[in-house]
């Protein structure tokens, strides 16, 4: 599988203050993206991650470091002409309709007029955005105004997608409605750098990761490898039973009118939680062993630095 983003050692600082003060962002960033994968660059906010993405599209200049975009250099135009990107805060021109604003963007490319509205219908439908051909921008909802975004990133046919936390600020129904157009940039053979700090999102979607924290990577690979799948305790929802006559075999984090739920740390206290419901004549709604999360996992790394 060819390598479709290659970064080595990348270094950048800025100069900060009234007394100008070097400010070291990106410590020696190497990481690389193949070709077909949704990649997520997780880390707080501060990391470093939208200053590695402008380096990879070249609107900063790195100190140090080398950036391959499909083997070419990331300033070559066969890098650029294969990179769609949607920026963290786009601004669009809110009096155009969504058609307008494709069709004003889309005089970037060398696409001939027929070819142009047809990119711009399937895009449009793509983005589940085609009943909305004739609205202002300025009409749309932040989870539209981030699809019409993606829309406008796909234009040129890009391989690679990069996208700067683009389930910022939206509801579940948004964040699902982009996860859903990510997989389907995947199915379709394209490459998807995604950067967030959404952690469920990016465990529901991402084949590898990286999190960067103080400009560092501290931890990447598939996550398989990086999450244990060690049981960490045991979650019980129950009713019948008092909260009182279980305080010693877990821990009551949760009180649903009638329902306890409990998280139980050993296993043979949960075959008692189960004996003392039967006795009671109590009911168990759910018994599910949790193991560790993304979230824990990035939480942990974070706390240590």
């Amino acid at each position: 599988m060819a390598t479709a983003l290659k970064i080595e050692d990348l270094h950048k600082s800025f100069s900060t203050g009234f007394i100008p003060k070097k400010k070291k962002i990106l410590k020696g960033i190497s990481l690389a993206v193949e070709e077909g994968e949704i990649f997520g660059y997780l880390g707080p906010n501060g990391a470093g991650k939208t200053t590695t993405i402008k380096c990879i599209l070249g609107l900063i200049f790195p100190k140090k470091g080398k950036i391959e975009i499909f083997g070419h250099s990331s300033y070559s135009l066969q890098a650029k002409e294969q990179i769609g990107y949607l920026p963290e805060n786009p601004y669009f021109y809110d009096y155009l309709t969504a058609s307008e604003f494709l069709r004003f963007y889309s005089q970037l490319s060398l696409m001939k007029k027929k070819d142009k509205e047809d990119k711009i219908s399937s895009l449009l439908s793509l983005v589940s955005l085609e009943q909305s051909a004739s609205l202002p921008l300025r009409k749309f909802s932040r989870g539209m105004l981030q699809r019409i975004g993606l829309a406008q990133a796909l234009l040129n046919e890009p391989s690679l997608v990069l996208l700067d936390e683009p389930l910022g600020g939206l509801d579940p129904l948004g964040r699902k409605e982009i996860r859903d157009i990510i997989v389907k940039l995947k199915a379709e053979g394209k490459t998807v750098f995604l950067s967030s700090h959404i952690l469920q999102d990016i465990e529901m979607i991402c084949d590898r990761v990286a999190i960067i924290v103080n400009g560092q990577i501290v931890s990447q690979g598939t996550l398989q490898d990086l999450i244990s799948e060690k049981i960490l305790f045991t979650e019980i929802l129950l009713s019948g039973v008092e909260e009182k006559e279980v305080e010693d075999l877990g821990e009551c984090i949760s009180t649903h009118t009638e329902r306890l739920l409990l998280k139980v740390f050993e296993d043979e206290k949960i075959e008692k939680v189960l004996q003392l419901v039967q006795s009671k004549k109590g009911k168990i709604h759910s018994l599910i062993p949790r193991t560790e999360t993304l979230e824990d996992l990035f939480v942990g790394i974070v706390k240590q630095q």
